[in-house]
């Protein structure tokens, strides 16, 4: 050690570079996909539900979309919880032809207290399901996701997540760089641990989850994060997340930085909660069971902690380009080649990932932006850590209201 911040600088240092590196290593498998023969014959009976707050705009277009799937009809049904809304969605959904619940509570408004009520009453009918199928009130549905999810259900799959696509990913740069970060996530997180062996995490809509899963664990996730939560407490169970590439739902994303900044400040706030609850068990849990599915998930929990220590050792560095050094910077003593492939694949893998899906122009244009997008998660990360404990649920507005087919026409 030859300054006195070494004692401090030079861990943080070896944890900022063991966290890059395995990051980039796992996205580095997230470039290809395994081929697979597909289960097409229809067997899993699912309930389709939808989660939806005040969504009078955009509930009609989903619920007739999910009735066009690509799967007999006779083996799904369409809820729609009508939770504590004010305006038309119950009438709406119904119109549309769905099974409308309607949830009224005063204080347990979430989405993730609103799933619960809904399984509950599922698991008290007298009609069965095999799986449960989550979407928000803003989606629309890829016609083969159910018989995709069908699939992964008959190959044993107990939880699984679908390919989150964007619905209005040309509308506004925010809207823009929003959808490139979920086509990387994609792609450099979901398909690459599938490619490894290891746990995708649930996204909150085009979920899919056992009947009996539910049943027996419960869902019990009801915090800013619920998908987060519930991912996290089954893994620790030794229930893995199956990723499904191919059961695409499309998403609405924010349209401006505001409506942006706070879903992400939610976003932050919960995964905050959700790491410190759960990362001492699941480490337990982990090395008990000599998982390394769930000392993954671990490390996914902490990487808002990650982007922290990161920002904490950027100030770092320019005070001492200012003040003269203060401590030994350890990447003067790695070869510069390393380094130079990892700064260069943060950038390039998003490119390759464009190119992979085949996005518009406007779409690469939007990438010269993608950076104001991911340096602005630093503040947010830090307020989230502050308000951790504040479980208040604030709703994002959606009234991006396209059918399907005109998703399809604009793609092209």
């Amino acid at each position: 050690m030859n300054f006195p911040f070494d004692v401090v600088m030079v861990p943080l240092q070896i944890i900022i570079f063991l966290f890059t590196v395995y990051f980039f290593f796992i996205g580095f498998f997230g470039l290809w996909r395994f081929k697979e023969e597909k289960i097409t014959t229809p067997e899993k009976k699912m309930a389709v539900i939808v989660a939806a707050h005040n969504e009078q705009a955009v509930i009609g277009q989903l619920v007739e979309n999910l009735q066009q799937l690509d799967y007999p009809k006779e083996l799904y049904d369409i809820y729609v919880i009508a939770d504590n809304c004010s305006d038309d969605t119950a009438k709406v959904a119904g119109e549309a032809g769905a099974i409308v619940c309607e949830r009224t509570h005063p204080t347990k408004k979430s989405k993730g207290y609103a799933l619960e009520w809904m399984f509950e009453k599922l698991f008290a009918m007298d009609k069965k399901y095999d799986a449960v199928c989550i979407f928000d009130a803003d989606n629309l549905v890829h016609p083969n996701f159910l018989m995709e999810m069908n699939h992964h259900l008959c190959k044993g799959a107990k939880i699984i997540q679908g390919y989150l696509d964007a619905k209005n990913p040309y509308d506004t740069w925010i809207a823009g760089t929003f959808a490139i970060a979920f086509w990387v996530i994609d792609h450099i997180s979901h398909l690459a641990k599938t490619n490894l062996g290891l746990s995708a995490v649930l996204g909150g809509t085009g979920m899919c989850i056992t009947t009996e899963v539910l049943q027996r664990h419960g869902w019990r996730a009801t915090c800013l994060v619920e998908d987060m939560e519930f991912t996290m407490k089954s893994l620790a169970e030794g229930i893995k997340t199956t990723w499904a590439h191919d059961a695409i739902v499309y998403d609405e994303k924010p349209l401006t930085f505001m409506q942006s900044w706070n879903q992400r400040k939610r976003w932050a706030q919960g995964q905050f909660d959700v790491a410190h609850r759960f990362i001492p068990v699941m480490l337990r849990e982990g090395i008990k069971r000599r998982d390394i599915r769930i000392l993954d998930g671990c490390i996914y929990l902490l990487q808002p902690h990650f982007l922290m220590i990161s920002t904490f050792f950027i100030i770092a560095s320019y005070c001492q380009l200012w003040f003269g050094q203060f401590y030994t910077s350890i990447y003067t003593f790695m070869p510069s080649e390393l380094m130079t492939a990892i700064m260069m694949g943060q950038y390039i893998l998003p490119m390759i990932i464009l190119l992979k899906i085949r996005a518009k122009l406007k779409a690469w244009f939007y990438l010269l932006l993608y950076p104001v997008f991911i340096y602005s998660w630093i503040p947010i990360v830090f307020i989230g850590f502050f308000k951790r404990n504040d479980h208040e649920w604030s709703h994002t507005k959606h009234t991006r209201a396209i059918s399907y087919d005109q998703l399809m026409k604009g793609k092209k």
